[in-house]
């Protein structure tokens, strides 16, 4: 039985954890009624708070057998040692996920925090039967924030011979809602909190795709609506195995659970056939191609691609408890500190999500002090997803800007937004989620980490650091009109404190709000103590 302090702890815990939905809820007058189940959901609590889900034992090892296709053996000769593309726009990212894919002759190891079931994701499940059913074996590790209403669907994926599903600290009590899940779960909060934000795939132990991209419409340009600007690498070459072995180790870990231990439902083939034949694929997003056409795309990417040391750098998964302080993901925190602390002339930083810390504000201000460039494009308040994040981003401005760090804010009308989306893209927004750092031209680290509290001391995270300068030069030839201001806010102060948001054609007072109540629903979140939990 858990304590009364336990249940108050709990009940303190998801006020902070549920803010944002019922936040939303109030916004969508259709979904108003929801409130009238919140008393019905904080009773279940007191019913449901002290219940733990077990951890699971799993085998030390999987290591799959390397692939014997000659394509690698080509691809070696032309490189034989790292290689790395950047996979800049969306719909290029997916092609090259799915080229990917369709050459697997023996494994696919994938980890992601997203995968939703829309055109992208139902695209990309398709090729992996594909590939399974020619007898690759397939791993997928996904974290279950946004896992929902699916587990009937993923048993019949797991079902698969040649497919084996796994979900990262997973709630013990599954529901349709998110709101509904997490309120259900309350007792576990403490370990549900950490999630695991990894974002990586690997083929035949000899390419890997790794960076910031989930697995949904809006994070390949294909969304009819608002799309991201994200990042990855796709690497080829001896940095693979490290990859791979990093999810070994994810996939390994205590928390890292089978689909078919904790779904309560049927497995649904039936559904799982008729969604992935079900899918109308967007002009310009992926052709079909022969095996000889295929091959040469490999080859003519490999010769186009940079070489340079490369080190992956991963938070540890808990081996115990995520909720233990012991086991805090800071691995990746600690080498982005480390890159910033050693930067000699020029920092460029691209984040979704910008919440530093009072540490984080005063390495920025120590590297402008010794004649370090400081660079920082992130969202603005229109273009951020999660206005909650601006909202404790906000509070930062000031002191960032007095330090003497630049600040960019993207804009969803950004005039190159047509780059990272397909066509038409006049009623389509841009935001941003890629996660990079570039060092003085020539250190690149490109991954899932924003630099927030919950990036860096709360969830997992990882990335691929590279010292490359021509990469460099590349990636900042890239991200440098993300910083124009016609595709950029660029944010000023003046003597008396006062901050200005300037474009190529307007300056504003005030930040460029989609309108009054956007402002006041930003100003009250910001005075929320909530910068610990973004």
């Amino acid at each position: 039985m858990c304590t009364t302090a336990e249940m108050a702890t709990g009940l303190i815990s998801i006020y902070k954890k549920l803010y944002t939905d019922i936040y939303r809820i109030f916004l969508n007058m259709r979904n108003t009624y929801k409130i009238l189940h919140l008393p019905i959901l904080l009773i279940a609590i007191l019913i449901t708070s002290c219940t733990t889900l077990d951890p699971v034992s799993q085998p030390e090892e999987f290591t799959p057998a390397p692939s014997g296709d000659h394509l690698w053996k080509d691809l070696q000769s032309i490189q034989p040692g790292d290689w790395y593309s950047l996979l800049n726009d969306g719909p290029t990212a997916l092609d090259w996920r799915l080229r990917s894919i369709d050459t697997a002759s023996s494994s696919i190891e994938l980890q992601t925090f997203l995968w939703d079931l829309d055109t992208t994701g139902r695209l990309i499940l398709k090729h992996i039967i594909t590939a399974a059913d020619r007898g690759v074996k397939v791993r997928i590790l996904i974290d279950d924030t946004f896992l929902l209403s699916e587990d009937d669907m993923l048993l019949a994926l797991h079902e698969h011979p040649n497919i084996e599903y796994r979900i990262f600290n997973p709630n013990k009590r599954r529901a349709n809602s998110f709101l509904t899940r997490q309120v259900l779960n309350l007792g576990e909060f403490h370990r549900l909190d950490h999630r695991m934000h990894n974002k990586s795939m690997v083929i035949d132990n000899r390419i890997a795709i790794i960076g910031g991209r989930n697995l949904a419409d809006e994070y390949f340009g294909l969304h009819d609506k608002a799309n991201f600007r994200d990042l990855e690498l796709l690497v080829g070459g001896p940095i693979v195995q490290d990859i791979s072995q990093a999810f070994d180790r994810y996939w390994n870990d205590r928390w890292s659970v089978s689909i078919d231990q904790i779904a309560h439902v049927k497995p649904s083939p039936e559904r799982l056939i008729t969604d992935i034949q079900e899918i109308t694929i967007p002009k310009g997003v992926h052709y079909e191609e022969t095996v000889q056409q295929r091959n040469e795309q490999w080859k003519s990417l490999v010769r186009r691609s940079y070489t340079g040391k490369a080190k992956l750098i991963v938070d540890r998964p808990p081996e115990n408890n995520p909720a233990d302080a012991a086991e805090a993901p800071i691995q990746v925190a600690e080498k982005l500190q480390e890159l910033i602390d050693n930067a000699l002339s020029e920092i460029l930083v691209i984040t979704a999500y910008l919440i530093p810390s009072e540490h984080l504000e005063q390495i920025f201000g120590n590297a402008v002090e010794r004649g370090v460039r400081v660079r920082v494009l992130t969202n603005s308040i229109r273009s951020n997803n999660h206005l909650t994040a601006h909202s404790a981003y906000r509070n930062h401005i000031k002191t960032l800007l007095t330090n003497g760090v630049e600040l960019h804010e993207v804009r969803i009308d950004a005039r190159d937004r047509d780059v990272y989306m397909l066509s038409p893209t006049e009623k389509k927004s841009l935001a941003l989620h890629a996660k990079a750092l570039l060092i003085d031209s020539q250190k690149v680290f490109i991954g899932s980490a924003n630099l927030d509290p919950r990036s860096l001391r709360i969830n997992t995270e990882m990335g691929l650091l590279v010292e490359s300068k021509a990469l460099g030069e590349r990636l900042k030839g890239i991200v440098g009109p993300d910083y124009d201001s016609a595709n950029a806010w660029q944010l000023n102060i003046d003597q008396h404190g006062r901050v200005s948001w300037v474009s190529d054609y307007i300056t504003l007072d005030s930040m460029p709000a989609a309108g009054f109540m956007q402002r006041i629903e930003d100003w009250f979140f910001s005075l929320l103590p909530l910068d610990e939990e973004l």
